[in-house]
């Protein structure tokens, strides 16, 4: 009884954290720069709220089934596993992007205030920390993804 409620735990946890990357990253996110498109700065500062948000929930989701991977399901034999070293993977992506390249890109924005970071001169630099932000957030996403459908043959092992 408790297994198969760890299980549900699990695979709720997986969910949410690779949901939340696809709802945020490519509905939420792209509906707040439609709708704010006469405010482009609000818009920024929203999604960046909301991808800080997930970066969070990320680290927590993907710390939790690591463990559970390690410790309840695989043992050791979670280091020969596709599926847990994609779970680091994404949890080392997810870091990267809060803890590196998030700060960074509110540093440029708030060196340039009150400009607007796109009108400024370090309009190139955030340029090119956003095309970076944006693929690893598009790895994480295909990550996630990927740990959703092989979550079933991790359980069933």
């Amino acid at each position: 009884m408790f297994r198969r409620l760890a299980d549900a735990a699990f695979l709720l946890l997986l969910t949410a954290w690779s949901g939340g990357f696809w709802v945020v990253g490519y509905l939420a996110v792209p509906s707040l720069f439609s709708s704010l498109a006469a405010n482009r700065p609000l818009a920024g500062v929203l999604a960046g709220g909301l991808f800080e948000r997930m970066g969070w929930l990320g680290l927590a989701c993907g710390l939790v089934v690591a463990c559970y991977t390690l410790f309840c399901l695989r043992g050791h034999a979670a280091w020969r596993s596709a599926f847990f070293w994609g779970v680091l993977v994404a949890l080392l992506l997810t870091a990267v992007a809060l803890f590196g390249i998030q700060p960074l890109m509110v540093r440029m924005k708030a060196e340039v205030a009150p400009l607007d970071v796109m009108q400024s001169p370090l309009h190139n630099r955030f340029v090119a920390w956003h095309v970076v932000s944006s693929v690893l957030y598009l790895l994480q996403s295909l990550i996630a993804g990927g740990l959703v459908v092989g979550s079933r043959k991790v359980l069933a092992a």
